[in-house]
């Protein structure tokens, strides 16, 4: 079946695209490594201005989807930038508090779609540490049929991403909500996670590829741009062959998730696998490219190069996600 983004989404794309052009993502990056979240926190207003955090939230929450198809979008967007903060988390949570219902979802639900409310969480099976759960206002856990809201965390650990945090809820907490709902709930925060995360690791890898292309036009080797030799435009060329494979099973998810299909599941996995690798192998070729330059903290591209491999991990490794495939 074709499948092809609407007028009024690829207008959305590109608003978000402007917004963040003018935003000045490295410097926001640089602030939120050290530990200062203000313009990180000002910049995610600006993006809930937008909608981008209602996408996840039923309308009788005040959000407006849920809406996988946007979502996807916008967090390909945001991977193209690189905006800090627990995104996938927090577009994960408005799907698991709006399956779990009641005075949490109340509360909470909200302030997600508004901006008010920065959100991380942890899921069984996805791993123990909560992302930038320092900057967050609610970080949730999920055990079996119970929900809970964590206590502050302790001091974070650094991660391969200095932009992304990583902190372990202490044990405990308050339950907030309990029950046979809490279960499919986690699943379906599951699978916004992993979408949100294969849609950044997207962008991520559409804006190494772009910054090595320019690079190669510009550096020269003996005489002639290096971009011109062909063992160069072989090595872009598959990576650009990686990224766009993975642009239509990352639809397709969207796809299934806004379907309610019971292969969702599989079709996130899918797509989280063929984005991550992707992403992850345009940060190698983007590293080789550049040559010594690419290790430098001077160039902005690190941010980039540091965020592949995360989020090719996170909420779902490789290995995990065709074990996925392969069941479902």
């Amino acid at each position: 079946m074709p499948f092809l983004l609407t007028a009024e989404q690829r207008e959305f794309g590109r608003s978000l695209d402007a917004l963040l052009t003018a935003a000045d993502t490295p410097a926001v990056l640089r602030a939120w490594a050290a530990g200062d979240h203000g313009p990180g926190r000002a910049l995610w207003g600006r993006l809930a201005d937008s909608g981008v955090f209602a996408l996840a939230v039923p309308e009788a929450y005040g959000g407006v989807g849920p809406l996988p198809v946007e979502a996807a979008v916008a967090c390909v967007e945001l991977g193209r930038h690189a905006v800090p903060g627990p995104v996938a988390e927090t577009l994960a949570a408005g799907a698991l508090l709006a399956g779990t219902g009641g005075p949490v979802a109340e509360e909470w639900l909200p302030g997600i779609a508004s901006g008010a409310a920065v959100v991380s969480l942890t899921l069984e099976g996805y791993g123990l540490y909560a992302a930038d759960a320092d900057a967050a206002d609610a970080v949730f856990t999920v055990t079996g049929d119970e929900l809970r809201l964590a206590p502050a965390p302790g001091k974070p650990m650094a991660s391969a991403d200095p932009a992304r945090r990583l902190s372990r809820p202490e044990p405990g907490g308050a339950p907030v909500a309990k029950g046979r709902a809490i279960r499919p709930a986690a699943r379906a925060a599951g699978d916004w996670a992993a979408f949100a995360t294969a849609a950044l690791a997207l962008g991520c890898g559409e804006e190494l590829l772009r910054a090595t292309v320019a690079y190669v036009k510009q550096r020269t080797q003996f005489g002639v741009p290096v971009g011109s030799f062909q063992a160069v435009k072989h090595r872009l060329a598959d990576t650009l062959l990686g990224l766009e494979f993975a642009r239509p099973l990352l639809y397709g998810a969207a796809v299934e998730l806004a379907g309610g299909s019971p292969g969702a599941g599989a079709a996130v996995a899918a797509a989280k696998v063929s984005a991550g690798e992707a992403g992850y192998a345009a940060a190698r070729t983007a590293l080789q490219l550049h040559g010594a330059i690419g290790y430098t903290e001077e160039l902005d591209l690190a941010w980039w190069l540091r965020r592949a491999r995360p989020l090719r991990d996170a909420w779902g490794t490789p290995s995990v996600c065709r074990a996925r495939v392969l069941a479902g």
